[in-house]
């Protein structure tokens, strides 16, 4: 079902702190916290004893505390003490350890192999720290589906002329030829809109008059990784190839889709842009626009998940479901490799 040699986000580093922290992901019971010193910590949430979690029981030092009967695991998932049998600490007492990283705000935290674990091939943010770009706060939304749905989703600019009337469509979104690109780890979808006006989203942001240039770049990367970047120069100026002009406005959304089961998963997200880096009313605005979106999808994936799952008739793919096909393969083939 899922791809297990890879990084996924588990949630916001701000979220994890000296606490037990309870979350499902692929399928697996992981409590997480952190050391004295900071550190991210994430064990297999049972105790080998009687399976109760250990997110039920006491964090002490850097050590966790079975809340049945004591028994106490290291960072490592080892147990360090059976105060039942405190001369005799039983050789299978281990729980399941998982790497973990925090990087660009998030933790990150691998499923598979823990020999294959490298923190460089983590996905890699463009222009992170740099001062001239703003950011929006983190979200994350619980999507009662199956995260290819929300990766198809992320793949399909043209669902937003009638799911985000409000927000991102525009001139051109419902009947714009797409172009489709092969990624080494990934697909990317788009295609340019000329001289079009800004969508309600955007048209406060775009910091130039009259229409423009529009590129939709709506990509995805394994495992379940969406980069949407919108792009707005000023009319005539925009298209492959072209020189962007200085007044070109370019907003990416980062998101991150975790499965915490075949029917659940879990979304993270957040924008940037290359502009007004100290603009916190501009970001919250920005915020709060894509958060209405986002659940507008969420409303949508909600009742694909249910009615795929659930379906009398044969469903049907169309010409603008071509790159999240693409993705669909990508993963499957990687699963198999991984089996093989």
């Amino acid at each position: 079902m899922f791809i297990k040699d890879t990084w996924y986000v588990a949630g916001w580093s701000s979220e994890f702190d000296r606490s037990l922290h309870a979350a499902t992901i692929l399928g697996e019971e992981i409590v997480f916290y952190r050391t004295a010193d900071g550190r991210p910590v994430a064990l297999e949430d049972a105790c080998p004893h009687r399976k109760l979690p250990l997110s039920q029981g006491n964090l002490k030092g850097d050590t966790v505390e079975c809340g049945y009967h004591g028994l106490t695991f290291d960072c490592s998932g080892t147990c360090v003490r059976a105060p039942t049998q405190e001369t005799m600490i039983p050789k299978r007492a281990v729980v399941k350890s998982y790497p973990v990283v925090d990087r660009w705000n998030l933790l990150w935290i691998w499923m598979g192999d823990p020999e294959k674990a490298d923190p460089d091939t983590i996905f890699h943010i463009d222009n992170f720290d740099n001062p001239a770009w703003g950011k929006t706060r983190g979200g994350a939304m619980d999507i009662a589906c199956n995260y290819l749905w929300i990766t198809d989703n992320l793949l399909d600019p043209s669902h937003v002329a009638w799911v985000h009337v409000s927000s991102f469509a525009g001139a051109g979104t419902e009947d714009q030829p797409l172009e489709i690109d092969l990624l080494d780890n990934g697909v990317l979808v788009w295609r340019w809109m000329y001289d079009r006006p800004p969508p309600p989203y955007y048209a406060e942001f775009v910091r130039f008059e009259g229409n423009c240039d529009r590129k939709q770049h709506y990509e995805c990367q394994l495992p379940a990784i969406a980069i949407n970047k919108s792009i707005f120069a000023p009319a005539g100026t925009g298209g492959p190839d072209k020189e962007m002009d200085a007044r070109t406005f370019v907003n990416i959304s980062y998101n991150f889709m975790t499965p915490v089961d075949e029917n659940n998963s879990r979304y993270f997200w957040f924008q940037h842009r290359n502009t007004d880096p100290d603009n916190e009313e501009l970001s919250e605005k920005m915020f709060a626009g894509a958060t209405m979106a986002f659940t507008e999808d969420r409303d949508v994936l909600t009742f694909v998940h249910k009615g795929m799952a659930n379906k009398k008739t044969p469903s049907i793919n169309l010409g603008l479901d071509a790159g999240a096909m693409r993705f669909r393969k990508l993963v499957e083939r990687r699963i198999e490799a991984e089996k093989g």
